[in-house]
């Protein structure tokens, strides 16, 4: 058992005994919460009727310390999900959604490949979306220490969804950390980038009419470009600066123009020099999970494009699978 996750093991075993009289603590939050929300403009009667059966779901606090991209190294995370068994899949779901998934592409300049990829790696095309109380486990994340104002604020934005009939709150089950839909949107996401495609007065994210046209819509307005890089795998000298190394999702550091790296990057004669003009940054996405590795590989030359889907999901492997499985579409399709 590597290190880490014997670590992150401890971690959530504490977490079984961190909340001993939760239920009572987090009736006492509840009560706080609704100030919060009646000083945000929802109503008493949303509030108590749609957070009436609210519940602790300690499950989701465990899920929150042990996400997969906390501990799975960068291929065994990639293999995982872009299979083979997953291309096929994918293809077999745009044979049947052909004329939405390409009219989609080309009203919103999207690549079909990339919204395919989304949807594979999200909810494995539309069949797994989760079963989770989105309200529950929003009220939990709330509850708890470690992203409270985060969760707070996506919890009092689905309360004003709902108060605006613009979603049925008897159909939130999703992922354990509030998502929800083929494309797993948190409740800000739907507010900002959410689109009723088929014109019926209501947005349901669990069809792929709106579905597809919300997740491209949201990638062209976070700024995705149509034909452009997302990374290259390189072969790093070991002279290279370590300042260059970016190892956390938070904010990509050290940017320069691809010209400028190449000479850090023994396998450069790889990269189209189209591109040198561009910035980029260099990641080396296994340094956070093993901190005093020395290795260089994997290392990968990140683009534009390639943050944009961080800001999807800010999580460099996820990112990293997501262009790969695009890229495998991009030959079969």
């Amino acid at each position: 058992m590597s290190l880490i996750k014997y670590i992150l093991i401890i971690i959530i075993f504490s977490i079984t005994t961190a909340y001993p009289n939760n239920d009572i603590q987090f009736q006492e939050w509840k009560k706080g919460f609704k100030k919060v929300a009646l000083q945000n403009d929802i109503s008493e009667e949303t509030f108590d009727t749609v957070l009436a059966n609210i519940k602790f779901l300690p499950n989701v606090i465990k899920y929150d310390r042990y996400q997969p991209e906390f501990y799975e190294d960068t291929k065994t995370y990639i293999s995982k999900r872009t299979s083979t068994k997953k291309v096929l899949k994918g293809i077999n779901f745009y044979k049947k959604n052909l004329n939405l998934i390409n009219t989609i592409e080309k009203n919103y300049n999207i690549e079909k490949e990339l919204l395919l990829s989304l949807m594979g790696i999200e909810t494995n095309f539309g069949t797994y979306v989760g079963k989770m109380d989105i309200l529950s486990s929003l009220a939990t994340l709330s509850f708890d220490e470690r992203r409270s104002e985060f969760f707070s604020n996506e919890l009092l934005i689905l309360l004003k969804l709902i108060e605006n009939k613009q979603i049925d709150y008897k159909t939130l089950y999703g992922s354990w950390a509030g998502a929800f839909g083929f494309f797993q949107f948190m409740p800000s996401t739907m507010k900002n980038y959410a689109i009723d495609y088929d014109n019926n007065n209501y947005i349901d994210l669990k069809n792929n009419n709106d579905a597809y046209a919300s997740a491209a819509n949201y990638l062209g307005k976070i700024g995705w470009k149509k034909q452009q890089p997302c990374f290259y795998k390189i072969k790093l000298t070991n002279n290279i600066p370590k300042k260059y190394l970016n190892f956390s999702a938070k904010k990509l550091h050290d940017k320069k123009k691809l010209k400028y790296f190449r000479k850090y990057i023994a396998n450069s004669n790889l990269l189209d020099k189209r591109f040198d003009n561009l910035a980029v940054a260099i990641i080396t996405p296994d340094k956070d999970i093993i901190p005093d590795a020395e290795n260089l590989s994997p290392a990968y030359i990140v683009f534009e494009n390639y943050e944009i889907i961080l800001k999807w999901n800010r999580s460099l492997r996820f990112s990293l699978a997501v262009c790969t499985l695009k890229d495998k579409f991009n030959n079969e399709l």
